[in-house]
């Protein structure tokens, strides 16, 4: 017979609830802003030099830089949870249950394991 999960109360409780009130500030701040209307970029207009310009704020692009930052904190985004998510899956448990990452000695360890060899030589 099953039972229902029952809330266990405590201090692991904190982080979450913590997590849950830090997404409800930036969720009222974001709806709150006021965005300006979204505008094209002019006929002609070399988006990518302006990109390396405005990077380094010498202002000869014709592209105002500021109109990249969303997109670019997306790409961020993106990019962090994809390196992250990267080495998450490159690390693998071994037998004992300590975390290793996989192939780090240049396979020796795993030629051992697979082939019963001492040396690792063959």
């Amino acid at each position: 017979m099953t039972t229902k999960p029952q809330l266990k109360l405590g201090s692991h409780l904190v982080p979450g609830l913590a997590a849950v009130a830090l997404f409800v500030v930036m969720a009222v701040v974001f709806l709150g802003a006021s965005f300006p209307d979204p505008q094209g970029f002019a006929e002609g207009a070399n988006i990518t030099a302006s990109i390396g310009y405005s990077m380094f704020n010498l202002g000869f692009g014709s592209v105002d830089g500021e109109s990249m930052l969303a997109a670019f904190e997306i790409i961020d985004l993106v990019l962090v949870a994809a390196l992250a998510g990267a080495v998450l899956l490159a690390r693998r448990e071994d037998t004992a249950g300590q975390m290793r990452t996989i192939l780090t000695d240049g396979g020796r360890e795993l030629k051992q394991t697979l082939f019963d060899d001492e040396e690792g030589d063959n």
